[in-house]
């Protein structure tokens, strides 16, 4: 009961609560309001977006431990929160520095034609990759791993891989099978490095991955395999590796190398993770293949 009445005390004082504004405190507000909106549009393009995530998680149940007068979690966060700060300054330096770089080499006059800071929309003719796209990636690291050429594809999401295109060579061309073959033949200058997929076009090639540091992967697995696993750890791609070995054809996702794949399977995996069906529509699916295979017993 004592909560419900300290709920109601805060109600209180809140329509009590009265102040007296002017023009520049509301430019004020809309000012902090733009800048927190452009900071946000910049946070989900990186890293910093699951990391303002869990920064909002913690600090709802921080607000929930003052409500209740935890004191002794209270006592714990006002301890930490001294050094979390730099803490958090450390983990988004390569973030906090392109962003001022951008910012400083940006135009902002360019701002007056829509554009977003930081260059946070895609290309234009770029979006979600298409079926076909996703069949020549198929088709071409079938291809690939008969004649046992290694290979390293990377498709985008929703977070940039501006940072990983940056190290490699501009290509910026349309998905087939033939310039992927072509770009990992052996001995070729654009063989060496992995190839990055922005929507439907090739972005760049020979680009560096970081390797991943997961000791439970196998001994046997080469750099590819690491590089495509680590990846896969720092950003929401979608990797596709063909082993120069064995031709086998692999695929990592969120830290989880899937091996073994064919070309349907591969096809499959690259449609659910990188052009995910509302449930609504899946469950649509769901119902008319029931429907379907109930018809199909009934005329047996």
């Amino acid at each position: 009961m004592q909560y419900i009445e300290r709920l109601k005390d805060y109600l209180d004082k809140f329509k009590t609560y009265s102040t007296n504004m002017d023009f520049g405190d509301v430019l004020e507000i809309v000012l902090i309001s733009v800048l927190v909106y452009y900071i946000l549009a910049w946070m989900k393009t990186t890293r910093a977006w699951a990391l303002l995530k869990g920064l909002v998680v913690i600090v709802g149940f921080m607000l929930f431990a003052a409500f209740m007068e935890m004191k002794t979690i209270l006592w714990i966060g006002e301890k930490v929160l001294g050094f979390a700060v730099t803490a958090l300054i450390i983990v988004l330096q390569p973030e906090l520095r392109k962003a001022l770089e951008e910012l400083g080499n940006k135009n902002l006059l360019s701002d007056f034609t829509g554009r977003l800071p930081f260059d946070t929309r895609r290309k234009a003719g770029d979006g979600i990759i298409s079926d076909k796209s996703i069949n020549e990636i198929a088709k071409a690291c079938v291809e690939m791993g008969r004649v046992r050429t290694g290979a390293l594809i990377v498709i985008e999401r929703e977070e940039s891989l501006r940072e990983y295109s940056r190290t490699g060579i501009d290509i910026d061309a349309m998905i087939t099978s033939q310039l992927l073959i072509n770009i990992f033949e052996k001995n070729t200058p654009l063989h060496d490095g992995a190839v990055i997929i922005t929507g439907n076009r090739v972005s760049s090639a020979t680009c560096y991955l970081p390797l991943t540091d997961n000791l439970t992967l196998s001994k046997n697995l080469g750099t590819r395999h690491r590089a495509a696993v680590g990846i896969s750890e720092v950003t929401d791609s979608v990797t596709v590796i063909v082993s120069e070995q064995t031709g086998k054809i692999s695929l990592a996702f969120e830290g989880t190398l899937t091996t073994d794949l064919d070309q349907e399977k591969l096809k499959t995996m690259i449609h659910q993770i990188v052009k995910k069906e509302p449930e609504e529509q899946q469950k649509e699916k769901q119902k008319g293949k029931l429907l379907r295979k109930g018809r199909s017993k009934a005329k047996g």
